[in-house]
């Protein structure tokens, strides 16, 4: 059977006044896929990925395996299942791809670049990586596996640069396990922090600039992460823990008691940007501590603490060019929620969690493409063009194909 052409797909998920303006988004579809032709040596196989992006952007109910294959018109699924199981191709190359077509459209001067973490809650014990571990998207332990991604913000927008599936030393330890979901031999256990630096080396070999680095508390507290980017000499804004300790003279002083003892003068009332609601307003405060670099690079203490409630406190650790403003410091504080945004919209409008594989090439494979797709919505929203689900589109749960694939399956009446 013939795949639907994309344009048919796309035009049901984002309609537009002028057809012309669908048409463009369609010439900008192309455009990506011809960027990825290299890595995709057979015809067949570039069909099939075509199929598949375009799948992740339709307005599915679920993005997994049947019902993207239902959207392209195969009787099966095992064109897809080829495309993420046997087919050759390189996720890394393809990775790299996404990160040049990320930084061309949403780079500049003042991006930075942010870590963070996100689970996907899975049943049984078969797909690679999953274990009993603590889930930021569930808030509690649950049987999930867990990847560490990179992400870019910018003023243009955000998006995905790399990602890492974390594998419990349980795994690691299990070559039984490992053998059964092809995890690569060589493959040793990491902490995610070690997959956060590994990622920020890679990114930095490929030329990759960034004004900051940022994160959560996962990743601020780990020393040799921060003396990694302090020896790179980039700035970097981390969050830690309450009981962080850092050197102020020659005492070792915890940071919520450094905070404590901070007068009311030192705190001033800012923006760490733009929410949902309005301007995201905290009182901040920011402390200089002991550095080993001089003048020329600082780091500090920076505090936060809520307007409503003053007991409420987050912390962060800082490193920057001697004389950098904390409104600079606040705002790239800010940047680490744009990741956050960047999964919920991942999960909800281009399946990043509704895969079905097991193995280790299987999960690197979908989350790239996701990940793809989802950077191409971010640059069709820099530039201005707003995707259906805000201008009456058609509901996903209600949609021709998955109607026709429901009754295919016997899920619902004629």
């Amino acid at each position: 059977m013939k795949a639907t052409p994309f344009h048919a797909i796309l035009s049901d998920r984002l309609i537009e006044e002028q057809f012309d303006q669908v048409e463009d988004w369609h010439l900008d579809f192309d455009q990506l896929l011809q960027r990825l032709e290299p890595r995709f040596s057979r015809s067949d196989l570039r069909g099939t990925l075509r199929a598949y992006l375009a799948g992740l952007l339709a307005p599915l109910d679920r993005k997994n395996g049947w019902q993207l294959a239902e959207q392209a018109g195969y009787p099966t699924p095992y064109a897809v299942q080829h495309l993420l199981g046997r087919a050759l191709w390189d996720a890394d190359a393809v990775r790299d791809d996404l990160r040049a077509y990320v930084l061309k459209h949403l780079g500049g001067q003042d991006g930075v670049l942010v870590l963070d973490e996100t689970g996907f809650l899975k049943k049984g014990d078969k797909s690679v990586g999953v274990a009993r571990q603590y889930s930021g998207t569930a808030g509690r332990i649950e049987n999930c596996q867990v990847g560490v991604f990179l992400g870019y913000c910018g003023v243009k927008g955000s998006a995905f640069l790399d990602r890492e599936l974390y594998l419990p030393e349980v795994w690691a330890q299990d070559q039984a396990r490992r053998e059964a979901a092809s995890v690569p031999e060589d493959l040793v256990f990491a902490t995610k922090p070690e997959l956060a630096k590994k990622m920020l080396e890679r990114t930095f070999v490929a030329g990759v600039s960034a004004s900051f680095v940022t994160a959560d508390e996962a990743y601020g507290k780990d020393s040799k992460l921060r003396l990694f980017l302090e020896e790179r000499k980039q700035p970097y804004v981390l969050g830690v823990a309450c009981n962080q300790h850092a050197w102020v003279g020659y005492s070792q002083v915890r940071v919520d008691a450094l905070a404590s003892g901070l007068p009311p003068s030192a705190w001033q009332r800012l923006s760490c940007g733009a929410g949902s609601k309005g301007d995201r307003l905290y009182d901040w405060a920011v402390q200089a501590i002991n550095g080993p670099y001089g003048a020329a690079w600082q780091r500090w203490v920076l505090v936060r603490r809520s307007i409503s409630d003053p007991s409420e406190l987050a912390y962060y650790l800082c490193f920057a060019p001697g004389g950098t403003p904390v409104e600079k410091l606040v705002g790239v504080a800010g940047c680490r929620w744009s990741i956050e945004v960047g999964f919920e919209a991942a999960k909800g409008e281009v399946g990043l969690d509704e895969y079905e594989v097991r193995s280790w090439q299987g999960w690197y494979r979908h989350i790239t493409l996701s990940l793809l797709a989802h950077a191409f919505l971010c640059v069709l929203r820099s530039a201005g063009l707003t995707p259906a689900d805000k201008k009456g589109a058609m509901d996903r749960s209600d949609s021709p194909s998955l109607r026709s694939f429901k009754r295919k399956r016997g899920l619902c009446c004629p």
